[in-house]
């Protein structure tokens, strides 16, 4: 029961539409309608502007942050579900959210969120590959999937040296959830067609 309990708990953190809700709140604006029509970070940015962008990029870090450190509440202490398989569902959460339909956003800031709370160091790595990325290539969507690649990269060696495979596993399947759902800006990368940033 506490079993299931919890990855309900972990599945409705990560199916909070921070962008939706923070848009239809403060801005009146559907997001969903504008832009991508992507319920994310970037295209937060894009339609409502910089400081609900910053408000959504906190919050969906912050859901994956949470789902992993469920199993730390006392009312969840007898849980037998690893951390990160809640980080997953959290971020399948994201993806899928209840609350907005089922149409939700790319994960790549709720799976920044999941290892934020479980490999502090391999998330500071990941900012600064993102930063550099970003940097270099002026596009975010490009700069995740090098993120996620990196952070492949960087599980194998650690799976090696430490004989731990579950981080392995998780970073191995958000990396794959976040592949997939980039698949259209892939396209538009090989065509040349895909937006970047000004100003970076």
């Amino acid at each position: 029961m506490i079993n299931a309990l919890i990855i309900i708990c972990a599945y409705l953190i990560g199916s909070i539409p921070s962008a939706l809700w923070i848009g239809k709140i403060f801005y009146k604006t559907d997001i969903r309608q504008q832009g991508s029509g992507n319920l994310g970070t970037t295209n937060t940015f894009r339609v409502l502007g910089k400081k609900p962008g910053i408000a959504v990029l906190l919050i969906d870090i912050l859901k994956g942050t949470a789902a992993v450190l469920l199993p730390l509440l006392p009312f969840f202490a007898d849980s037998t579900v690893h951390p990160l398989i809640l980080g997953v569902i959290a971020a399948a959460g994201h993806m899928f959210p209840i609350f907005a339909s089922f149409r939700g956003g790319k994960a790549v800031a709720t799976s920044g969120g999941v290892i934020l709370g479980y490999n502090l160091p391999l998330f500071i790595i990941l900012i600064f590959v993102f930063v550099i990325a970003l940097k270099l290539t002026k596009m975010v969507s490009l700069s995740s999937m090098i993120v996620s690649a990196a952070a492949v990269i960087y599980v194998i060696g650690h799976w090696i040296i430490t004989g731990e495979y579950a981080l392995f596993i998780l970073v191995v399947v958000l990396a794959g959830f976040i592949f997939y759902r980039h698949r259209e800006n892939i396209k538009r990368i090989k065509a040349g067609t895909e937006p970047k940033i000004k100003g970076f």
